[in-house]
């Protein structure tokens, strides 16, 4: 399966390619550029894979929550691809991503995310990684403050990935996490697993239905029973 992912929902601006020989990616901090670079990785990247947009079965994108001008390229971006090359979609949540990017990176197998939405804010989401390695949400992905986050009463640690722990250094303590990195942030290689299921499973879009999600009108954090932070 060959699947093309980009990311700019963050500082970073990210393509990476899935085939069957593994993963080619491209990674540039540089937010002020995102729109004038995302396309050249992306090309780059199937350049170097020997592939044309034709070869590819979907695109993916982080769909957000996140900086709503990074949204709006990878976005147009990606509509731009898919409705050239008729391609079908995955949007991605950037929070699954991030607990891709911290089980990536320390293991991890619940994962709270968290990022600094500004405004006293945080978007926030907690996942638990199931038997192939893929996020299941706990506790679906929302705009809250932090002092309204809960952590899910199941067994086992859980931990703090993002930049809302940055933003906020007291709350893995006050959560009672059994640990936290700040500094996780996903890149579009966090993107490829689980695009990679939802292609397999039929769950794509169009490139008109390819929308970002900004969370800025959900305030409420859902789900099922948990604990308060005090």
């Amino acid at each position: 399966m060959n699947i093309l992912a980009l990311d700019t929902a963050a500082n970073a601006c990210s393509v990476a390619l899935l085939t069957g020989e593994g993963v080619i990616e491209r990674i540039e901090t540089a937010p002020r550029k995102h729109a004038a670079t995302l396309l050249p990785m992306a090309e780059d990247c199937l350049a170097e894979a020997g592939l044309t947009l034709k070869d590819l079965h979907a695109v993916a994108f982080g769909r957000g929550p996140g900086s709503f001008t990074g949204l709006r390229i990878a976005t147009s971006v990606t509509q731009g691809i898919a409705y050239g090359a008729g391609l079908p979609v995955v949007p991605v949540s950037n929070l699954a991503a991030a607990a891709v990017a911290a089980r990536r990176k320390h293991g991890w197998d619940q994962v709270l995310a968290a990022f600094d939405a500004r405004m006293g804010e945080l978007y926030a989401a907690a996942y638990r990684f199931d038997r192939a390695g893929l996020p299941v949400p706990v506790r679906a992905e929302a705009l809250l403050s932090p002092a309204a986050l809960l952590l899910p009463d199941t067994l086992g640690a859980w931990m703090g990935a993002g930049s809302g722990f940055a933003a906020w250094p007291e709350l893995g303590a006050a959560l009672g996490l059994a640990g936290c990195d700040p500094a996780v942030e996903p890149v579009a290689r966090d993107l490829l697993g689980i695009a990679a299921e939802a292609v397999a499973g039929g769950r794509t879009v169009t490139a008109a239905e390819a929308l970002p999600v900004y969370l800025r009108d959900r305030v409420a954090w859902q789900g099922g029973a948990g604990r308060h932070r005090p």
